[in-house]
């Protein structure tokens, strides 16, 4: 059995390009704030989440995953309110950030760790147009105040790398992470 410990539809979906046949349980731990590097801690809050789930469940494999945004060294999570989100994305427009998901797969007592980082290119937004796409409500529960996939869209100029990491899950990560534990998904 497969289990996807996340709530995430995003990742849904995109496991499903993976995979056709899982499970979600969504894991309770409780996630760190504070590591030696940004890749560091989504790695530490993906290996939590796959954690908790394989504990209750030693025969499954178990995928978790934490996406983080940052910029200049400061780690985005998920923003705090309508204020938070139109701070966090004053601070990425017009500029360069990345996008870190840390990948943990627990499987016949191991874990297996990866990491994916894509370079993600805002242009440059009003106040205005920062309201209004808040005021759509997608910005509230996403990293970084975003949606790659969503109506964030038109406000980002490029980026480098895998564009389903910045959704949330990525997916040729995973797949080679899986290859490498000798997993068929």
């Amino acid at each position: 059995m497969i289990i996807l410990a996340s709530s995430s539809p995003r990742r849904h979906e995109l496991l499903k390009k993976l995979c056709k046949n899982f499970v979600v349980e969504v894991s309770d731990a409780k996630e760190v704030q504070q590591a030696d590097s940004p890749k560091i801690l989504a790695i530490e809050n993906a290996k939590l989440k796959a954690s908790s789930i394989a504990a209750k469940n030693p025969d499954a494999v178990v995928i978790g995953a934490d996406t983080i945004v940052v910029l200049n060294g400061e780690i985005f999570g998920k923003p705090d309110g309508v204020a938070g989100a139109e701070k966090m994305l004053a601070q990425l427009a017009g500029k360069k950030h990345e996008v870190i998901t840390g990948l943990a797969i627990c499987a016949g007592g191991k874990i297996f760790t990866a990491v994916e980082v894509t370079e993600v290119y805002f242009g440059k937004m009003t106040a205005e147009e920062i309201r209004e796409y808040v005021a759509t409500g997608e910005p509230l529960d996403k990293s970084g105040s975003y949606a790659l996939q969503g109506g964030a869209t038109k406000f980002i100029e490029k980026i480098h790398g895998d564009w389903s990491n910045v959704v949330g899950l990525p997916v040729y990560r995973l797949r080679k992470l899986a290859q490498e534990a000798n997993i068929n998904l």
